[in-house]
């Protein structure tokens, strides 16, 4: 029997019998995570209000074994809140829209329970602090953090030079199965010419470029946001339930 603390974020919570909870956690150290709470249902429960989505919370966990991951699932013996994010996001339904769809993606992109993927983690927090504090528009935030999710996993899209051939760009076509923007040479059937200024507009998000970003006019957030749906749809093999929710 051991005990492990972590910091996570909780990305969803199912019921368990009358008064207890199964909290998935994004955690820094272990990667996905679910955990039993106890008793967190009863209205005198002292920490069931701070494992509730969104929020960024210091945890300890007690495991049968010398691992944290096992066969049965541990449990959350105690909880401290680092930031309460979902104060910011569940008021609002553009934020809350966008923030679901974060956590749903950060839950399909880490796979194995008790796999670290700290670049995931990290991606999630500054996203749901972004998000909370209302710096940027939330379809922004979102299509920001899926880019550099799918980056971070691997699939990097290409907005400029081609993503077969390496062309410098910029490239007229764009097609989700070659990897991004691609030239007339490389050009595959099912391929789009999206306009130049969605791509420059996905080149701003996943780099960072928030001044570039925040000016593009709606109609190109628009094109931008269903090339990224396309994109990671291809990618995850099957849709997020979430993002039919988001407002655009």
């Amino acid at each position: 029997m051991s005990l492990f603390r972590d910091d996570g974020i909780v990305l969803r919570t199912q019921k368990l019998g009358e008064a207890d909870r199964i909290i998935t956690l994004l955690t820094r150290g272990h990667g996905r995570v679910r955990a039993v709470a106890r008793g967190v249902r009863r209205t005198k429960s002292k920490f069931g209000a701070r494992l509730e989505p969104f929020s960024h919370v210091d945890v300890q966990f007690f495991a049968r074994g010398s691992e944290l991951v096992g066969r049965g699932l541990p449990l959350c013996t105690q909880s401290e809140t680092i930031a309460p994010y979902g104060g910011g996001i569940v008021t609002d339904y553009a934020r809350y829209t966008a923030g679901t769809a974060m956590l749903e993606t950060a839950e399909r992109f880490t796979d194995h329970e008790g796999e670290p993927a700290v670049q995931q983690y990290l991606l999630l927090v500054g996203a749901l602090r972004t998000l909370s504090r209302g710096e940027h528009a939330p379809h922004l935030v979102l299509d920001a953090f899926l880019l550099r999710s799918l980056a971070v996993n691997g699939y990097a899209p290409s907005f400029g030079d081609c993503a077969k051939c390496g062309m410098p760009g910029p490239n007229r076509f764009f097609s989700v199965a070659s990897g991004g923007s691609v030239c007339a040479d490389c050009r595959v059937p099912g391929s789009v010419v999206p306009s130049p200024q969605a791509l420059e507009l996905l080149g701003a998000l996943l780099t960072g470029d928030w001044e570039t970003a925040d000016a593009c006019e709606p109609r190109y957030v628009r094109e931008g946001s269903g090339l990224v749906s396309a994109y990671l749809h291809w990618h995850l093999e099957r849709g997020l339930r979430s993002l039919r929710y988001v407002e655009k």
